[in-house]
């Protein structure tokens, strides 16, 4: 049987052309998500940076803490706290130290990347004095050649305030850091927090000094202390993110269009199978012809899939890293590592097993049927659904419209999440794909009873062929029907999603005015301070620090946030759900009610610094997981320099009644000018704040859609091909019965555009369902759901994907056409 099946191939590679095609694009889209997927798992050893010429390295560590699982900037308990100068004293009994701090300090007009650091430490970076001297007196500093001269008096920026300094020399600059060398004694008045230290003496007395306390590094592991890390792990977190739901969401739906395809490829051959069933084949030998043509197909098929997806893998790293996905250095290298093996057997392996799959329930039902109802089949195709097809779809009906009901009533914050809404949002778009041979009849008769009354025959023509083609025309119309639903799907929920943010920040924001950063990480309490002694004027600037509360025997991380507690009140307006923000005071918190926890009960903290505090719980707000912080006293401010930066992100601003406007405006921007900070409106600052949560959301919605747009385009375009190529005898039958080329053409673009229109009614009708748990879901949230369209977006979708499905129906008319009228009958399908 293999070699009937070899001999078919042969005889209809034409014919297996499309599914090969739909069969190596859905191959390379599985190697190289995967490629990506493994790739981060083992990143290659970065160079050591900071500390690339210290012997060693001592750094407060948490052998269960994970930084993966952490936001960056969040620390550890033993690395907030920083080394203690219990540990300082044993290590430098040891032969030597040189302190290390590393702090936020910033050159006005500079990098807000840029860092501080004690002058004793740069040497173990490989700085060397380009000009100048070392920093002498604390209002000196050291900066690199280019920020500054030496002579020069600068204004440097920190979270203790703003100070001038003079420049006493210049380094060589590095491309791994932007830092500013203080003094000893400077540099510990600004960061009291000390992150490591360089040990001198012997390895094997330094570790026998620390022991458990703390963690010494050396060769590679000094790395860890080095800042890139964690900015390398922040950007391949968004990688990390990212490409699972991408994968699931592209994969998913290369899956289903290459079963697809392979199971019409089946369907196409019904006068070939009624023949074989005729001069006496078995029902088992025709599924066993078909399997084989599928190994053969499908194993070809998937070795050139892989070595496409092998080299295509980069191209999708790129298009990453142009989104500010990736970061520049992210590259999968051709090798034969596990990272590389690995996913490209299990690409091989899911095409054939796909291919297998697609045409088995096909292939069962062609052959189990009697030669002359075969022969019958062959000639009008009126099944429409299949038993197996009709459960599948019910399934995926049911599932589609419970998940919709579970996210509209049950867990309306789902929404939030891109990976599980974004797989959510595929099981309508992909059930009514299913279904898609029901709804060929009545979608037919309702978009074509506006042309009942048109004169000529073509209109009827078309009607009818596609009602006594059900399966034919729901496979045409399956990859318009992903594309659009898909598309609009994720994109209208993208838009929806950050409009109601920011309607809900809108709502939650009572200030008139506020400070943001200007070039700046934040703004430092001395800056606030100054704007709060103006007449007229009231200031709240939230601290933001992190807390550590006891679970069990788990150490749980969270954020908080440290504000006055009258100026919370007066610029927030948090939906407090009991308590009230009147009873906050010095020894108690404001939690959200995600926590879990009663009002008038005691939460049990560490802080940053290690202070323990027992907090009784004030009041409790409604709050979206992801924003559920805890708003702490004033007190604990100190902390944050510890946990943090020790900046404020922002600071709210509101003038008190009968305080003339443009005075106090005047007075705020004059008295923040140099300080890294401006005034805005509350409109500004709400526009920016959700700004960035609306680029990732609309960074991961939209990388997937441009991935599944552009295979479900190819896959429009190839099934079109295949279809219309495998009419030949119906073309013929109309040049017979007499219809001019110019009739024909229209025929069948008429009938192309008919497909067209049932793939976007339906992709219209998941949409609506879809898009009908996402309003309830968002108007639960922040008591708005604006539900905004991309119109010119989906627009232009739609026409691309109509032109594609007319370009696939002309080439191959046009193709026949120049055959004469016997030769189109004598074709084979």
């Amino acid at each position: 049987m293999l070699a009937v099946a070899f001999q078919t191939l042969r005889g209809r590679w034409v014919s297996f052309l499309g599914t090969v095609v739909a069969l190596v694009l859905g191959v390379a889209q599985v190697a190289a998500m995967g490629l990506l997927l493994t790739t981060t798992l083992d990143l290659p050893d970065r160079p050591v940076e900071r500390f690339a010429d210290a012997p060693a390295v001592v750094m407060p560590s948490d052998s269960a803490w994970n930084p993966a699982h952490h936001d960056l900037g969040v620390r550890s308990l033993p690395q907030a706290k920083g080394v203690s100068q219990d540990l300082l004293r044993k290590v430098s009994g040891t032969g030597g130290t040189v302190v290390d701090r590393a702090f936020y300090a910033q050159l006005e007009g500079g990098s807000k990347d840029q860092v501080g650091h004690p002058w004793p430490v740069a040497r173990f970076g490989g700085y060397t004095l380009r000009d100048g001297r070392a920093p002498a007196s604390d209002r000196e500093i050291v900066v690199a050649s280019g920020q500054a001269r030496t002579g020069d008096t600068v204004t440097v920026l920190t979270a203790a305030g703003v100070g001038s300094y003079t420049v006493s020399g210049t380094v060589t600059p590095v491309d791994w850091e932007d830092a500013v060398f203080f003094t000893d004694a400077e540099a510990a008045r600004l960061a009291p927090r000390i992150e490591a230290l360089v040990a001198l003496g012997a390895i094997d007395k330094v570790r026998e000094a620390v022991g458990e306390d703390a963690e010494v590094l050396t060769g590679q592991d000094r790395h860890k202390a080095d800042a890139s890390e964690d900015r390398d792990r922040e950007a391949l977190d968004n990688t990390i993110t990212l490409v699972p739901v991408m994968a699931s969401v592209a994969g998913t739906t290369a899956v289903f269009v290459v079963a697809s395809t392979f199971a019409f490829a089946v369907i196409q051959r019904r006068r070939e199978v009624a023949l074989l069933r005729t001069v006496g084949a078995t029902p088992r030998q025709v599924r066993r012809i078909i399997r084989n043509e599928a190994l053969l197909v499908s194993g070809f098929a998937s070795v050139v899939g892989t070595v496409l997806g092998l080299f295509g893998a980069q191209l999708l790293a790129d298009m990453l890293i142009g989104m500010g996905v990736s970061p520049p250095w992210f590259r999968i290298e051709p090798s034969l590592h596990w990272t590389v093996l690995a996913p490209l057997a299990a690409a091989f392996l899911v095409g054939v097993l796909v291919a297998l799959c697609g045409v088995t329930v096909a292939a069962r039902r062609a052959s189990n049927i009697r030669p002359v109802e075969a022969l019958r089949e062959a000639a009008v195709d009126d099944s429409g659904m299949t038993p197996g097809r009709l459960l599948l779809g019910a399934i995926g009906l049911v599932c589609g419209a419970g998940l919709t009901a579970w996210i509209a009533l049950g867990d309306p914050a789902m929404v939030l999440s891109p990976s599980a809404y974004a797989l959510s949002l595929l099981v309508p778009v992909l059930a009514a794909a299913v279904l898609a041979p029901l709804a060929v009849g009545p979608f037919t008769r309702l978009l074509m009873w506006p042309l009942r009354r048109f004169s000529g025959p073509i209109a009827m023509l078309v009607r009818e062929s596609v009602l006594t083609s059900r399966r034919r025309t729901a496979s045409t119309a399956a990859p318009i029907l992903l594309t659009v639903g898909l598309t609009f799907s994720l994109l209208a929920a993208t838009d929806a999603l950050g409009a109601a943010r920011e309607n809900g920040l809108q709502n939650q924001v009572r200030s008139e005015y506020a400070l943001a950063p200007d070039g700046t990480s934040g703004i430092s309490p001395q800056v606030v301070e100054k704007v709060s002694r103006i007449d007229g004027v009231q200031v709240a600037a939230p601290i933001l620090t992190t807390i550590y509360t006891h679970d069990e025997d788990r150490l749980e991380v969270n954020d908080g946030l440290v504000v006055d507690s009258a100026a919370l009140k007066r610029m927030m307006d948090l939906k407090v759900v009991d308590g009230s923000l009147d009873a906050l005071d010095d020894n108690s918190t404001v939690l959200a009610d995600l926590w879990g926890m009663k009002v008038g009960s005691t939460l049990k903290v560490l802080m940053a610094d290690g202070e323990e505090a027992n907090l009784r719980i004030a009041a409790t707000y409604r709050a979206l997981r992801g924003e559920d912080v805890a708003y702490l006293p004033q007190r604990f401010a100190k902390t944050a320099v510890y946990a943090r930066d020790g900046l404020a992100p922002r600071a709210y601003i509101s003038l008190e009644s009968g305080t003339d406007r443009t005075a106090a405006t005047t007075a705020i921007r004059q008295a923040v000018a140099g300080t890294g900070a401006r005034l805005i409106t509350r409109d500004q600052l709400v526009a920016s704040e959700s700004a960035y949560a609306r680029h990732l959301t609309e960074v991961r919605q939209r990388s997937i859609t441009v991935i599944v747009v552009m295979f479900c385009f190819i896959a429009i375009l190839n099934t079109l091909l295949m279809a219309t190529a495998d009419r030949r005898r119906d073309l013929a039958v109309l040049r017979m019965a007499g219809a001019t080329p110019k009739q024909v053409m229209r025929f069948f673009i008429a009938e192309s555009l008919l497909v067209t229109a049932i793939g976007v009614a339906l992709a219209l009708i998941a949409t609506a369902l879809n898009l009908t748990g996402l309003w309830s879901a968002l108007h639960q949230l922040f008591g708005t759901a604006p539900i905004t369209v991309p119109y010119a977006v989906i627009t232009g979708i739609t026409v691309m994907s109509t032109l594609l499905a007319v370009t696939g129906t002309v080439l191959p008319v046009s193709a026949a056409l120049r055959a004469r009228t016997v030769q189109l009958v004598g074709t084979r399908e």
